[in-house]
């Protein structure tokens, strides 16, 4: 998947003449921090995407083509929450670990990807981009309620 996403942009990027090109391979948090429930061969997974990412940035730098790496904690999506359902501890001991007491909406992601592919991020590559509300940060979260989530102006 990856591989052949970024093999294939390249290949498009140089067919049409681009003078520079933004690319942004998807990772997780747990490729840098791992995680106590087994998923071995996820974290391992994205652990390769970071490798690999930041390899094509270094090849493809003098082309100007970047490579970076999204590394996104839980979004707030259909999905986790029909997996945590109405289980209140479940949902606690995930939420507990992020500073913000809340899991990342996908609109605050997109905006980091438009900024990845601006031309305002020119001199970014080779990073791992981590938006995850300062989960991989934290040692101890700080208590009280849990800071609002941001307003989605994309709909």
């Amino acid at each position: 998947g990856v591989w052949y996403g970024s093999k294939h942009a390249i290949i498009s990027l140089r067919r049409h003449k681009k003078s520079r090109g933004s690319i942004i391979n998807t990772a997780s948090m747990v490729a840098l921090v791992g995680a106590s429930t087994p998923q071995l061969a996820y974290t391992a997974s994205k652990g390769a995407v970071l490798a690999m990412t930041r390899e094509l940035a270094i090849v493809h730098a003098k082309e100007s083509y970047r490579f970076n790496s999204l590394c996104p904690a839980p979004l707030n999506t259909a999905l986790l929450q029909d997996w945590l359902g109405d289980d209140a501890a479940k949902r606690h001991r995930r939420e507990i670990h992020f500073p913000t007491g809340r899991f990342g909406e996908a609109i605050e992601q997109a905006q980091a990807v438009l900024f990845l592919a601006s031309d305002e991020s020119s001199f970014v590559n080779g990073t791992d981009f981590v938006v995850d509300g300062g989960l991989t940060k934290a040692y101890v979260t700080p208590q009280g309620p849990r800071a609002p989530a941001p307003a989605n102006l994309a709909r």
